[in-house]
C-alpha cells in the first residue's frame, strides 16, 4: 500500500493560491483514478482504492501547511506503513513554473510543509514529486521573505494557471508511472531535460 498525499492550505480562500497546486494535483489523480476523498482520518481527507494493483489511500490534510507532519505522521501510522511508503506532492519555488522533479528521498529544501513531515517522521526517505511555480521575479533569487509569502498565497494569472494546469496533468501521470513501473523508470522519464521542455 502507498499514502500518497499533496501539500496545501485549507480553507476557501487559498484554494486557489499557488502553495496549494499540491491539492490541485491529488484532487486530479483522485478523479482520473475515482477515488473520491470523503472519508476523514488524522486531520485529512482521504480516499482508498486500488491503482495499477497498487493499494492506495489518498491524503488532503485539513492541516495548515507549516503543521502537515500533524497529518501526515499519524496516517502512516494508523495505516501500519513507513516513510518509504509515502509519496509527497508539492509546490517548488525553485523549480520553473510548470517543471516537475521526482526524488526518492533529500532535504526539505526550505518547504515548510516538508519540514514538518520530516521533524514528524524523523526521516527524509519518502518520495517527493516537485512541482515548480517560479519565483517572484525570476531574475531575482534575493526576494524577501515577505514578497515570497505574498506570492505563494496569491493566484496564478490566468496564462501561469494553463501551463499549472499541465503540471497538474504531468504530475499525475507521474504518480501513475511510480506505481505502474516504478520510481527509477518514472524518474529517467519524468526528469529528463526534454520532459520537461515539454511545457513552455
Amino acid at each position: 500500500m502507498k499514502l500518497i498525499t499533496g501539500l496545501g492550505n485549507p480553507g476557501r480562500e487559498y484554494s486557489a493560491s499557488r502553495h496549494n497546486i499540491g491539492f490541485r494535483c491529488i484532487n486530479y489523480f483522485a478523479k482520473d483514478c475515482d477515488i473520491r476523498l470523503d472519508h476523514r482520518k488524522a486531520k485529512a481527507r482521504v480516499g482508498q482504492g486500488v491503482v495499477a494493483g497498487i493499494p492506495v489511500v489518498l491524503a488532503r490534510p485539513g492541516t495548515f501547511m507549516n503543521h502537515s507532519g500533524d497529518s501526515v505522521a499519524p496516517l502512516l501510522r494508523q495505516l501500519d506503513l513507513s516513510p518509504q511508503d509515502l509519496i509527497v506532492v508539492y509546490d517548488d519555488l525553485d523549480l520553473p513554473l510548470g517543471r516537475i522533479r521526482i526524488r526518492p528521498s533529500g532535504s526539505a529544501g526550505g518547504h515548510r510543509g516538508m519540514k514538518s513531515i520530516i521533524r514528524a517522521l524523523d526521516s527524509r526517505d519518502f518520495t517527493r514529486i516537485r512541482v515548480g511555480i517560479g519565483r517572484p521575479d525570476a531574475g531575482t533569487p534575493s526576494s524577501t521573505t515577505l514578497e515570497v509569502v505574498e506570492y505563494v498565497l496569491g493566484r496564478f494569472s490566468s496564462e501561469e494557471d494553463n501551463v499549472a494546469k499541465q503540471a497538474v496533468t504531468q504530475a499525475s501521470a507521474a504518480l501513475y508511472d511510480i506505481l505502474s513501473e516504478g520510481l527509477d523508470k518514472a524518474m529517467n522519464r519524468f526528469n529528463s531535460p526534454q520532459h520537461g521542455d515539454e511545457i513552455p
